[in-house]
Order: C-alpha cells, then structure tokens, then sequence
C-alpha cells in the first residue's frame, strides 16, 4: 500500500450524466440496436438481452470418448434488468422503495427463470473500469441449464460441510462473524455485511442473512425491506470510501433451480458478493496479474483493516446535500 505508483492511473468516473439520453438503448422510449423500442417504464424494466451469451436453441455437441475433450450443450437465456428510468442514479441514492422495487424485480425473475433453468445469475458490473458499457443503472440476468464453475463448487462444498457437521457453513460462518465483529461492515435485523476473512480483492464483501435462507425467492417482505435497507448502506460506505460512484461487480447466490428445486437444499445459504476493484484511491486499482494467476491470490491490506475503514465511514452518501438539491 506505501509502494510509490508510477503505474496506469484511472479517470475519476465524475462526468455529468443526463437524466434522459435519446441516445442510450437503455432509457425509456429509446430505440435499441435490435430494432425494438425500450418501453416507457417508469420503474424497473426487463428485456430479453439483444446480444445473449446463452441461447434457448443450440445443437448438441457430438459426444467424445476422449477424457481431454469433453463438451455438453449450454442453453440459457439472458437479461437486461434497469433499476431505474433516469440515466443518473445508482442504488447508493435511490430510495429505499425504489431499492425495493428493484428486489421485488430480482425474485420476480428468479421464480420465472427458475422454473425452467438450474441456475439464475444475477449479477451488476458498475462503472467502466469493470467493463460496464452503459452507465444507465442496470444488472444483467443470465439463466443457465448447468451450474457454472463458482455455483458447482459452492454447492459441492457446503453439502461436504453440511454433511460433517449437520449445519449449513454459512450459517456456522455468520454467527462467529457476528461474535468476533471485527470483520463486520454494517448489519441491521436480518442482514449483515462483512469483508470475509478468505476476501481476495482489497474491499471485497459478503452479504449474508441472519437467518437460514435458500434462495432469493425465500424472502419475506420485512427481509425485503431490509436488504434494501443494507444495499444503500453498504454502497453508500463504497461511495464514501473514496468518494467517486465506487465500482464493482456483485451478484447473488443462491440454491439451485429447474430440475433440481426438489432436491435437499438445506446446505445452501443464499448471499451476495461485491467484488471492488479499487486499491488505494479512485484512480488505483488492484491488478490480479504475476503471482495472482500464476501461483495465488494475495491481499494489500487485511480484511481486518479493510473492514473497519469501510465501516469507520460515514452512513449518508458524500453528496447527499447536492442530491437533495436536484430531482434525482
């Protein structure tokens, strides 16, 4: 962290953003690459991605007897989610209704996409440094027949634990995290948030119930309410940490879906992750090269330290006096 940098140094992220873009896909009323018209919502919308990564109707591969070429089809559907209908907002300055509406959406989609696909993906890439190519607030969905790489080993490690220990990990996990609270960012009755004790990137964090909860579509409405409630906070901290629109890319996991919702699933407990990029300031970011892909990933700072200075900020967003004074 003292290391003198002389390295690439990112733009601070700070341009005005319109309201209304007639240009963005994204914005109500806009006309997208695909031909079709952007519905004039005045909530959260949902589109099928113009450009998926996944396809409902593929062929499947010849088989192979080889052992080092092995290949299975992959359907899935992807989707585009908008948080809000202007251009510039993101969730740390939404409203806790409009976060929300947001959740509402979010388990809305899982049920939909659940009842055919394993796996449902959602996920929000935030700012450009993480590839994000459109600044509307938005987070895409992708909804798969298989369960990705991360989805699989979770899954194989908490039944390995469940099994052993005839207890959910994450929930063992909670509870030593809400005794020691040294690695605890922010928390409220049914969430807590915390930089994990395993974190990779420098301000990565967990947000995890309090209670055993499977999967999203498993939410009451005061744990609605509530995760609304924690996501402002948390991304309010983010913002605050080096006041810039912080990035990062974050998502939800949870129990699997589709063909295998009858299965026991009493080792899984549903939770988000935020992956910042962000060292040392807004224009530093970590880099996961040299020893990070060649041998394994180490920290600039502990998850200690990275907690209680996320948590040592202040909880109303830097310019909370500027937001009130606009019509955002």
């Amino acid at each position: 962290m003292k290391r003198p940098w002389s390295g690439q140094v990112e733009a601070v992220a700070e341009e005005e953003i319109p309201e209304f873009d007639p240009k963005n896909p994204l914005c109500p009323g806009v006309q997208r690459a695909s031909g079709l018209v952007t519905s004039n919502y005045k909530s959260t919308f949902v589109f099928n991605n113009d450009f998926p990564a996944l396809l409902e109707d593929v062929p499947n591969p010849p088989e192979s007897d080889d052992p080092l070429f092995q290949m299975a089809g992959a359907r899935g559907l992807c989707r585009v989610m908008c948080f809000h209908p202007k251009s510039n907002v993101t969730l740390p300055v939404m409203t806790i209704p409009e976060i929300r509406a947001v959740i509402d959406k979010w388990v809305e989609e899982t049920i939909f996409l659940g009842e055919k696909y394993d796996w449902v993906q959602i996920f929000e890439n935030k700012g450009a440094i993480m590839g994000c190519s459109n600044p509307h607030p938005h987070c895409q969905i992708w909804a798969s027949s298989f369960l990705p790489n991360e989805a699989r080993i979770k899954n194989e490690k908490q039944l390995e634990y469940y099994e052993k220990y005839k207890r959910p990990m994450l929930m063992d996990y909670v509870e030593k995290e809400l005794d020691k609270k040294i690695r605890i960012v922010v928390e409220n009755s049914d969430w807590v948030v915390v930089v994990p004790f395993w974190a990779v990137w420098p301000y990565e964090t967990m947000l995890l119930p309090k209670t055993h909860i499977k999967r999203f579509t498993d939410l009451n409405d005061q744990q609605r309410d509530s995760l609304a409630d924690i996501i402002k906070k948390i991304t309010i901290k983010y913002d605050n940490l080096f006041h810039t629109s912080f990035p990062y890319s974050m998502g939800f996991h949870g129990a699997p879906t589709g063909s295998r919702i009858s299965e026991d699933m009493n080792h899984w407990v549903f939770h988000g992750i935020y992956f910042p990029p962000l060292l040392r300031s807004a224009t530093v970011k970590k880099f996961m090269v040299g020893y990070e892909m060649l041998a394994q990933s180490q920290r600039d700072l502990t998850a200690e330290q990275a907690a209680e200075k996320l948590r040592s900020l202040p909880d109303v967003h830097y310019k909370s006096d500027q937001l009130k004074k606009c019509s955002c």
